[in-house]
């Protein structure tokens, strides 16, 4: 589509004269783009079980008190990873060194690192129905990729321990592009490496609204927010659809 016609299109689309089933069938969407965490893979299971074997190795034993702290310090760790505000390699030499500085021990952040990623690995749990939806999808003919912000160690060993593995063509992971979510340029290094691509056909599909979908306004692709908690969008970013589901994802696609 030329860049003219897709601005008539947007504008369009935006004022409510065309619907959602004219829009889908105007672009001919071909290259979905996945996220992975909380979007197929079962992050919070996983970490679940990989901190309580990992913390078990460590002889901890308030194991629930580790846990608490952890779990949102980390997540804070990556929304500054998101927002610039620290590199790959100072959220993962330092987290663990920060956890247990916590409790007042003293821990090389860097061997930490290395043991629990060991165990988070080995965890490929993904949701119900993830991989339905993608045999779903591949029959019908899409591309499927992956687009995750992760460790490249930790994500190909999940990914190697689940059941979706087979449905993509690739996954691009952020480690190994040397850039991430939201960053247009994530995209454009996607777009070279993927053959014929074509950005008025590529759609992005994650949970993550400041990193999925701010990403996806950043490169100019249009996205779905997989959004199953039904969370209220505070926030800039603007996703082109909004599902709770994976039978609405098919819904607009199949």
């Amino acid at each position: 589509m030329f860049i003219f016609e897709r601005l008539v299109f947007y504008a369009l689309w935006y004022n409510g004269a065309i619907t959602v089933a004219e829009r889908i069938y105007t672009l001919s969407y071909k290259f979905l783009l996945f996220d992975l965490d909380h979007t197929l893979l079962d992050f919070d299971t996983a970490e679940d079980i990989a901190l309580t074997h990992f913390l078990e190795e460590q002889g901890v034993t308030e194991i629930q008190s580790y846990k608490d702290y952890y779990i949102p310090m980390n997540k804070g760790l990556w929304r500054d990873l998101e927002q610039g505000k620290i590199t790959k390699s100072e959220l993962v030499d330092t987290r663990f060194s920060h956890l247990f500085a916590h409790f007042g021990i003293e821990k090389d952040g860097a061997k930490l690192a290395l043991l629990y990623q060991q165990h988070i690995a080995q965890q490929g749990q993904t949701y119900a129905g993830a991989s339905e939806l993608l045999d779903s999808l591949t029959a019908a003919d899409y591309e499927i990729y992956g687009a995750t912000n992760g460790i490249t160690a930790i994500q190909t060993g999940r990914m190697a321990h689940s059941d979706i593995a087979p449905y993509f063509n690739h996954i691009f992971i952020s480690e190994k592009m040397g850039t991430q979510k939201p960053e247009a340029l994530f995209y454009e290094k996607i777009a070279e490496q993927i053959p014929d691509f074509d950005l008025s056909q590529a759609l992005m599909i994650g949970d993550s609204l400041t990193a999925d979908i701010a990403g996806a306004n950043n490169a100019g692709l249009d996205s779905i927010w997989y959004n199953p908690k039904k969370l209220i969008n505070t926030s800039s970013a603007q996703p082109t659809y909004t599902v709770s589901s994976y039978e609405e994802i098919k819904k607009l696609l199949l």
